[in-house]
């Protein structure tokens, strides 16, 4: 069924050829809404239109007027120059930062600015406490807190100019602290409406810390200028399609925004998907290939940003996009970034066939060597199916409100992510080869699939589904005697859960044929029940301690607007006690998991009961956060994202 595609993709997707589109990518200092950006994208046109496809360039409006959905557009970002100067030790004196030489040494979306100013040194910079008994205003702040939460305490409340930020994020196991001391991290500013705003620089650790040795014995003053303006602008969206037959279509993403030179997050991704096009226009074109029945339409956007604004202007087209591909760092060489190629699947209130077409493809197409005794193979690289995270282009398709079911391609962690050592040579010409191979089956598999490969799919479902059944099974024996919060109606609300999303994965396959998936359903209805059987007698009976009601989680969340909510701009009108609530409140569901909140948007359907919706963000993520999520669509509500009922 893949072999001969595989074949032919093969010969055609070209992993050195695509290293060097991201190599040009890089050049470009894509900020979103910018000119950089601008220049990007008409250079992914220019090639794309070179190599034959239907290409266009969509805009849309950068003001602060434009909304899509609830996602709050915001104005163009020019820069031209910017520098940092230490003035103060005058034997000290010495250039911090000069954009010119690296454009993420300036904090994106900085005003203007042309002075001198003491520096107040801080740790973070996020707690008000940090702040008593210092006076901050005319000055700027040098902290390693998150920037947003440093802007609003320093420069919107105690008038600050600006920011000097010397963080760099650690990512457990490849970037632990100090891995990268002479290296920026990647850092900006979104300006809705909220005054005032200010500048920033952001500089290396070893560059803030000499700088907070120096300030314990001397007053630290700067010279700072910036050349830059925000002004009504656009955005811009690149779209190309290799047209089907009929009104269906396969949508492939990959966003064209970062700072430069961002090789992997994410050039890796846009040249991966233009190898994907250009391979398969060329091999239809040929006839190596036929015109499938659908189309298959490609873009290359603004992260989040393009896709609100892409998907609210096309509200009619989204019923015809049967599924589509999120292809996001891919690229990386993976013994120098230390990470994995992942496939991260949909969310659990969207299940759907794509990740296990995904799994099964790279499963039978990727194994590189024979074992030494030429008996079976494997991949020379590290991999693995994970849950959904979010964070990209795809989790606005897959919200339920959307409806596209979009896997995501990606590596992670990645040691040099969000900072200046992201460059062209952390990315590996054999990954991009395999990444664009394997988007390219996916997308003209699916766009050619008929009757027998639907029910091929439903059965490929069948058989992993039964696999994760009995993996289920087996670790809930396994852990029986230890894990204290496990029973045996436990074990049955679990494959209730599993039995219930298995269904509905089933019947989107009628999304690609109008099969009847009933008897698959039934079959694997029984086999999980039958292996509960064999397991309740396995696992002790034991009484769990009943769980609290929590005051106000019978009401009934309604979402206002298509895709998951965007609080940016609403939160910045608040006040300064509502900030600080909003900000306390998205630590906090940090600190269960920062996925918390989208899954709980999914989940609500305008009829389940904020228990109903925790009860089912606990079984896809394992934690409990009832209490929590009261209070997040409370505060929707607050901000008249939701209606609670």
């Amino acid at each position: 069924m893949f072999k001969s595609l595989w074949e032919v993709v093969e010969r055609e997707v070209s992993g050195p050829a695509a290293k060097l589109t991201v190599a040009e990518i890089a050049r470009y200092h894509r900020i979103q809404a910018s000119p950089g950006f601008r220049h990007a994208a008409a250079w992914v046109h220019q090639h794309l239109a070179a190599a034959g496809l239907s290409v266009r360039t969509l805009t849309f409006p950068a003001n602060t007027e434009t909304s899509f959905w609830s996602a709050s557009s915001f104005q163009e970002w020019e820069a031209s120059a910017a520098t940092l100067h230490l003035i103060e030790p005058a034997d000290k004196a010495q250039k911090l930062a000069d954009y010119r030489d690296v454009p993420l040494n300036l904090i994106v979306r900085s005003l203007p600015f042309d002075g001198e100013a003491e520096v107040v040194v801080l740790e973070r910079g996020e707690d008000a406490a940090e702040y008593e008994g210092l006076d901050v205003a005319g000055k700027v702040v040098l902290a390693r807190g998150n920037v947003k939460r440093v802007h609003d305490l320093a420069v919107r409340r105690r008038g600050a100019l600006g920011i000097l930020y010397d963080g760099m994020a650690e990512l457990e196991w490849v970037r632990p602290a100090w891995e990268l001391p002479d290296t920026v991290q990647y850092t900006s500013f979104w300006w809705y409406e909220q005054e005032p705003r200010g500048f920033g620089f952001a500089l290396t650790p070893r560059q803030g810390e000499a700088l907070r040795r120096l300030a314990r014995e001397h007053t630290l003053r700067v010279r700072a200028h910036v050349a830059s303006r925000l002004f009504d602008g656009e955005i811009e969206v690149v779209e190309a399609t290799i047209p089907g037959t009929t009104d269906e279509e396969i949508v492939m993403v990959a966003h064209l925004c970062h700072p430069l030179p961002s090789a992997n997050d994410n050039g890796s991704g846009v040249a991966a998907l233009m190898e994907v096009a250009r391979a398969l226009h060329a091999l239809i074109e040929r006839g190596d290939l036929a015109q499938p029945r659908r189309s298959i339409r490609f873009l290359w956007l603004p992260e989040m940003t393009g896709t609100f604004a892409y998907l609210a202007a096309h509200e009619a087209r989204i019923p015809c996009m049967v599924a589509g591909l999120n292809l996001d760092m891919v690229g990386q060489d993976q013994d120098q970034c230390g990470s994995s190629f992942l496939i991260e699947r949909p969310p659990d209130a969207l299940t759907n066939f794509t990740d296990e077409l995904l799994t099964c493809l790279r499963k039978r197409l990727l194994p590189e060597v024979q074992s030494f005794s030429n008996v079976g193979g494997y991949p020379l690289f590290r991999y693995a199916d994970v849950p959904f995270s979010g964070g990209s282009d795809h989790y606005i398709f897959s919200d339920p409100t959307v409806g596209v079911p979009m896997p995501m391609l990606i590596q992670w962690p990645d040691r040099y992510y969000h900072t200046s050592d992201d460059t062209p040579d952390r990315v590996d010409p054999a990954m991009m080869a395999r990444v664009g191979r394997l988007a390219a089956v996916y997308a003209y598999w699916l766009a050619q699939a008929g009757d027998r490969e639907a029910r091929w799919l439903a059965s490929e479902m069948s058989a992993q589904f039964r696999q994760l059944i009995i993996v289920d099974v087996q670790d809930a024996v396994t852990c029986c005697d230890e894990e204290e919060t496990l029973n045996r109606e436990v074990l049955r609300k679990k494959l209730a859960y599993r039995i219930a999303r298995h269904h509905k994965a089933l019947e989107t396959v009628k999304r690609l044929a109008p099969i009847d998936v009933t008897p698959w359903s039934q079959k694997d209805t029984e086999f999980a029940e039958s292996e509960w059987t064999h397991a309740a007698a396995l696992i002790p009976d034991r009484s769990l301690a009943a769980v609290a009601d929590v005051e106000g989680s019978a009401g009934v969340p309604v979402r206002c607007f298509p895709g998951p909510v965007q609080i940016g701009a609403f939160v910045d009108q608040l006040n300064e006690a509502g900030r600080d609530r909003w900000y306390d409140l998205q630590k906090r569901l940090g600190d269960v998991s920062r996925i918390l909140p989208v899954l709980a948007e999914y989940w609500a359907d305008g009829h389940r009961t904020i228990a109903e919706i925790a009860g089912l963000v606990k079984q896809e993520t394992g934690r409990e956060s009832t209490a929590l999520l009261v209070e997040y669509f409370s505060e929707l509500s607050k901000l008249g994202l939701i209606k609670v009922r």
